[in-house]
């Protein structure tokens, strides 16, 4: 048995746990708790990522229970590098907030490792139930990090997310309930075997309760035009809990990647449910992005709108069923733009903590103090985000673009992201010029704190990201393609699940 699939679960929610029981201890000792938990969950992503690579797909069974008929753990190249990226974020999320943001109400820590247990569970999970079981999970503890620290900015962005994912939870249990009346499964591998075999007369309702499905995960990804909430939520949280959140959108990816690749592709009558619409929307997404960049008039309402770009980039390749080329392009840039996006949060609050009342404002005003370090880290990220060379962002959208050749959207696809790079980039060079080297000649300099080692450290750590991946490219790149290469190949997922579950023989409902 594979218990070791336990542990990226298990752990954060002990370490929770820790910090709730121990809350009298004061935040020292729920600072070391969340710290090793977080810590020790690298090693476990690393061991694990290593073990996948080797391309056995792992499966632990809950209670010994096989599949369909119990909760199984799967563990592949995908999900394996989606809990290692959830780990290399988390760290210097973490660092970040332990330099002071963690102590400006409660229950940080605890809501934090609860938000690692739901991604990590969501990421690992075998059916379609226990998916959404883990978005609840880290759904509840993202509700309470988005209002951590109190303000009317973030209780207004808190009322507006939670309602919208109430909503969306709604919607999830319904598809559920039809999946299941209709196939009565909702394992993943299973609903692969099953999907195929449904009779004419039922299959219009089952394409409609994958519609809702895919629906709910479009709002977790933030399709438009369900993106409106996020650069209000994101802009409103504390800069190290919008730094984690930048991976939020990509479990909405991640589920669309192994839902469509493995149970929609295999049928007719839903092979073709995605790419009609998704391209166009993904397209619509990209040039909202875009706008929302040039509109913005604070960096942290910016980044946000970079997250909303980033999904649309991703989701007009992702649609392209079982393209192999395609769905690794997902891959690399999913963890390019989860990585850059996380670190230009941390980045805009450590601009505004040096420019007084300014803070994150896109207006000129006095110097900052560390003006190299911080021009630099900027520019960096612009180079990175924008896709220009030769940081991992060209490769990215190269990648992205190489994959749609055949395609017959490939023309709105290369147009809407060599436009979008184009425009961020110039985007992005004005900010460099109004927030670092056009300062108001007869502005004081603001008197503030002495910066912060640890989060100073924790910045570092993400804008190294980019170009430790681009050093990385090549081993990146084809390990991203393996991941594709097992993911499409939907029967290896299958065999794997279903290798030790009994014979099942199926009736027609009355």
């Amino acid at each position: 048995m594979n218990h070791v699939l336990l542990l990226p679960i298990l752990l954060p929610l002990l370490a929770a746990a820790l910090c709730v029981a121990g809350h009298a201890s004061g935040i020292v000792y729920q600072r070391a708790v969340s710290l090793i938990s977080t810590f020790l969950l690298l090693l476990i992503s690393t061991g694990l990522i290593a073990s996948a690579a080797l391309g056995e797909i792992l499966v632990y069974a809950l209670g010994t229970w096989p599949a369909p008929f119990g909760i199984v753990l799967v563990l592949d190249r995908l999900s394996a590098i989606m809990l290692m990226l959830t780990a290399v974020l988390a760290v210097p999320a973490l660092l970040y907030s332990v330099a002071g943001a963690d102590a400006k109400g409660r229950g940080f820590h605890a809501l934090f490792q609860l938000q690692l247990a739901g991604l990590n569970g969501a990421f690992l999970t075998g059916d379609i139930f226990n998916l959404f079981v883990f978005f609840e999970i880290l759904l509840a503890a993202s509700y309470g990090l988005l209002a951590h620290g109190g303000g009317s900015q973030r209780a207004r962005a808190s009322v507006a997310y939670v309602v919208l994912n109430l909503s969306a939870s709604t919607l999830f249990l319904i598809a559920l309930a039809l999946i299941y009346g209709m196939l009565g499964t909702l394992n993943i591998a299973d609903l692969a075997i099953v999907l195929p075999q449904v009779p004419k007369s039922d299959q219009a309702l089952v394409r409609t309760a994958f519609v809702f499905l895919i629906i709910v995960f479009a709002l977790k990804a933030a399709l438009l035009p369900l993106s409106y909430w996020l650069p209000l939520t994101y802009s409103a949280a504390l800069p190290s809990v919008a730094a984690l959140f930048a991976i939020l959108t990509k479990v909405g990816v991640y589920a669309l990647l192994r839902i469509s690749n493995i149970i929609l592709a295999g049928a007719t009558f839903t092979a073709n449910l995605l790419e009609p619409w998704l391209v166009p929307i993904a397209t619509l997404t990209i040039a909202v992005g875009t706008i929302g960049v040039l509109a913005a008039n604070r960096l942290s309402v910016l980044v946000a709108y970079l997250v909303v770009l980033s999904t649309g980039s991703l989701l007009s390749v992702a649609s392209q069923l079982l393209n192999l080329a395609g769905v690794a392009a997902v891959i690399y840039y999913m963890l390019h733009s989860t990585l850059v996006t996380g670190g230009f949060f941390l980045l805009a609050d450590a601009v505004a903590r040096q420019r007084g009342e300014l803070g994150d404002q896109l207006e000129r005003g006095p110097h900052v103090r560390d003006l190299v370090q911080l021009g630099a880290a900027f520019l960096v990220l612009t180079i990175a985000v924008s896709g220009m060379p030769p940081l991992s962002g060209f490769f990215g959208k190269f990648m992205l673009m190489k994959s749609v050749e055949n395609s017959e959207w490939v023309v709105t696809i290369w147009v809407a992201l060599l436009v979008s790079s184009v425009i961020v980039g110039l985007a992005l060079a004005r900010q460099v010029s109004v927030l670092f080297w056009e300062p108001k000649a007869d502005e004081p300099r603001p008197e503030y704190p002495e910066p912060s080692k640890l989060r100073g450290f924790a910045l570092i750590l993400l804008v190294s990201a980019s170009p430790m991946l681009t050093l990385m490219t090549s081993s990146v790149s084809a390990y991203a393609r393996a991941a594709a290469d097992q993911l499409v190949t939907r029967q290896l997922y299958v065999d794997a699940v279903l290798s030790t579950s009994p014979q099942i023989y199926r009736e027609r409902r009355p």
